[in-house]
């Protein structure tokens, strides 16, 4: 499946603000954005005015480079969200967290989502007690993220487990320390600002035009 393999901190430049795409490095001196804030290239004085149609193609592509998802994937998000009843942008958000991947990380278990994507392709990760190798499988209420029996024999399993202890888990996901695994016990919540740093509204009008 194709991905993005460039340089993630430029991508923080070029949206001009922090998106966390490495984790633990984004809070200390080593992130570039701390050192360089200011879009990647050549530098200019001159500024250009952006128009609405520019703003909201900047809004979908901060959702796509926070989420790690192209463009085609997007897009069938997108129209998903428009077919299920209720807000359609908070449906959106709702399809993105629900991503393995994502709940990978919001447990705890990796430090970024990139991360969490290798941990599940390298079948690490399992779902009601079945590995799961595909980082974009939609979980649902109920569901029971663990590692794999080959999970726990890695060194990484070590390092999570004392590491976890300082992670924050959303309120629709609940952890289990002791055991090492986690439930998803609601639907996601979409809090602008906390969640997520787009608004997912600007990107329905964006693909409504």
């Amino acid at each position: 499946m194709a991905r993005y393999t460039g340089p993630v901190c430029r991508l923080c430049r070029r949206h001009g603000e922090k998106l966390f795409l490495k984790g633990e490095r984004c809070f200390t001196p080593k992130c570039s954005f701390e050192r360089r804030p200011y879009p990647p290239g050549q530098r200019t004085a001159r500024r250009r005015k952006i128009s609405d149609r520019g703003l909201q193609l900047r809004e979908k592509q901060r959702a796509r480079v926070t989420y790690g998802v192209l463009e085609k994937q997007f897009r069938r998000y997108y129209k998903e969200a428009i077919r299920r009843p209720g807000v359609s942008g908070e449906n959106l958000v709702r399809l993105l967290e629900s991503r393995l991947d994502n709940v990978v990380y919001r447990l705890g278990f990796a430090d970024s989502r990139a991360q969490a994507r290798q941990l599940v392709r390298h079948g690490h990760i399992a779902v009601n007690g079945r590995k799961l190798d595909i980082p974009s499988a939609q979980v649902k209420e109920g569901d029971v993220i663990s590692f794999t029996p080959r999970g726990q024999r890695s060194g990484y399993f070590d390092i999570v487990k004392e590491t976890i202890k300082s992670k924050t888990v959303p309120s629709w996901l609940q952890l289990d320390m002791a055991n090492m695994t986690g439930k998803v016990i609601g639907p996601p919540e979409v809090v602008p600002g906390q969640t997520h740093l787009f608004n997912e509204n600007v990107i329905i009008e964006y693909y409504s035009r």
